[in-house]
């Protein structure tokens, strides 16, 4: 998927998960951080949480650079309730990913809160 299509809005938050797995594999880490609203927060685990796209930005920035990559694993059905959805993902190793998405203004979805690890 070239650039150009990969930075249209998402207008099912099932497609936040591919896309941010498919961004990452590119190093695309603006197009990372745009599957975030500007306030969001993401809870890496081991008490790190952060907020806002710079620290968002620079979190992704740093998994780029090291060359680590994200495992693709098996994806939920979205739960959704109006202009919010559950989404959530089972990875290989057995955690499983937790995140909030918010539908938009113009009826796309940006995740609000991300949670890598409910295990």
């Amino acid at each position: 998927m070239d650039d150009t299509a990969d930075r249209k809005p998402v207008y099912d938050p099932q497609q936040l998960e591919p896309l941010l797995i498919s961004r990452q594999h590119a190093g695309d880490v603006d197009g990372m951080t745009a599957l975030f609203e500007p306030d969001a927060v993401i809870d890496c685990g081991g008490g790190n949480l952060l907020c806002g796209e710079q620290a968002i930005r620079s979190y992704y920035a740093e998994i780029v650079a090291s060359g680590r990559k994200f495992a693709v694993g098996e994806q939920r059905p979205a739960l959704i309730c109006g202009d919010l959805a559950l989404t959530s993902t089972r990875l290989p190793d057995g955690d499983v990913t937790s995140e909030v998405a918010r539908r938009q203004s113009d009826g796309s979805w940006l995740w609000v809160i991300d949670r890598y690890s409910v295990t």
